[in-house]
């Protein structure tokens, strides 16, 4: 039995789903061989993934996104291969409650963590971003790791994506010069350009607090931006800006693609390399997965999405377990998954659910064993 789900966002760490599907099921087959794999798709709990799977955690003190100083974690193994979390620095997690910053926010932390990852001896990122509170095109990140934006008087322009339309000029040319000798990944479950209507503005910006009035002035802030690091580094800057994954965190996947040369791959199909999922399944003769919600977003490159599809092609079937359940048995069955227990189904109660998360799971584990292993 492989157990390969995410986290249950607001109540349990993916550890912890693995702890409690594990106890519910040798509740009813006492002795059954489980091993767990727990997984993240590149945005928030990724590096606690990479954690659990055996890399090694350390700690920097970064900028956070409203300019406070905050502890961010990254992973490292012993191979040089870093995972960093941008919502470890520049997440919504770390706004005051209630408050957003859609047009000062920055991700100048993010790049921060990129260099205390350097620092620790990383050759090969795994760059996971979501989650984040920003929509600064990652200039905050660029500008952390060398890079020089300024206005027109020769002055740095100000954090967040709100001030890039003062940018006058653009200059990369101070990045770190590690950089260009490390491998950076670009772990990712969003595909949508920089600007215009499916942008990272438009699409993200309203749920970090931007008004429409804010969506129009981030959109052509970092249209603009783009327009000014075109004339720096040439034609790649308006290419990347239409490119999958530039709108991923608000631009900050645009400002690795331009800045830091990384390359763009789905976050879970990173992830399930990073994680030793595949020497896992080949073990395995049955996978239950999952995640806080399964609804029409996971199956656009959420972790479960990503666990089922390669189960279904090595020919093991797949369960799943979650809070609540969004998606018709059809849409289950397409992406490849049997059925699924929603703690839910258990408990109607959205508070009392997410308070009692872990018990009621080992109970959906109960009857998940007594359906398909008794």
């Amino acid at each position: 039995m492989l157990i390969a789900a995410d986290k249950f966002k607001g109540s349990l760490t993916a550890v912890e789903v693995a702890g409690h599907v594990t106890a519910g099921l040798r509740r009813v087959v006492p002795g059954l061989d489980v091993a767990a794999v727990p997984v993240a798709d590149g945005g928030d709990g990724t590096t606690a993934a990479a954690i659990a799977a055996g890399f090694t955690r350390h700690e920097a003190r970064v900028t956070g996104p409203t300019g406070e100083p905050v502890t961010a974690t990254f992973a490292l193994r012993g191979d040089g291969t870093a995972v960093v979390e941008m919502a470890e620095a520049s997440g919504l997690q770390h706004l005051p409650k209630g408050v957003f910053a859609p047009l000062t926010a920055t991700t100048y932390g993010t790049g921060e963590l990129l260099l205390a990852a350097l620092d620790a001896g990383a050759t090969s990122i795994v760059f996971g971003v979501g989650g984040s509170a920003t929509t600064d095109g990652g200039a905050g990140m660029l500008a952390a790791l060398g890079a020089r934006f300024l206005d027109a008087n020769g002055e740095p322009v100000a954090p967040g994506g709100g001030p890039l339309r003062e940018l006058a000029t653009a200059d990369l040319s101070g990045l770190d010069p590690r950089l260009a000798g490390t491998e950076i990944v670009l772990a990712s479950d969003v595909d949508n350009p920089l600007t215009g209507p499916k942008g990272a503005p438009a699409v993200y910006g309203p749920q970090k607090g931007a008004s429409e009035a804010d969506v129009a002035t981030l959109d052509a802030a970092l249209a603009h931006y783009a327009e000014v690091l075109e004339r720096a580094v040439g034609a790649k800057a308006a290419e990347h800006a239409l490119a999958p994954g530039a709108g991923a965190a608000g631009g900050i996947g645009y400002g690795a693609l331009v800045g830091l040369d990384a390359t763009f791959r789905p976050g879970i199909d990173v992830m399930l390399d990073v994680l030793g999922f595949a020497p896992a399944l080949a073990r395995a003769t049955f996978v239950i997965t999952g995640e806080g919600s399964l609804d029409e977003q996971t199956l656009h490159g959420k972790a479960p999405a990503g666990v089922a599809a390669a189960a279904r092609a090595a020919g093991i079937d797949v369960v799943a377990v979650c809070g609540r359940l969004q998606l018709s048995r059809e849409a289950l069955a397409a992406s490849g998954i049997r059925r699924a227990y929603a703690l839910t189904d258990l408990e109607s109660d959205p508070a009392r659910c997410m308070a009692e998360a872990g018990p009621l799971l080992e109970r959906a584990a109960e009857s998940l064993a007594r359906d398909f292993l008794v």
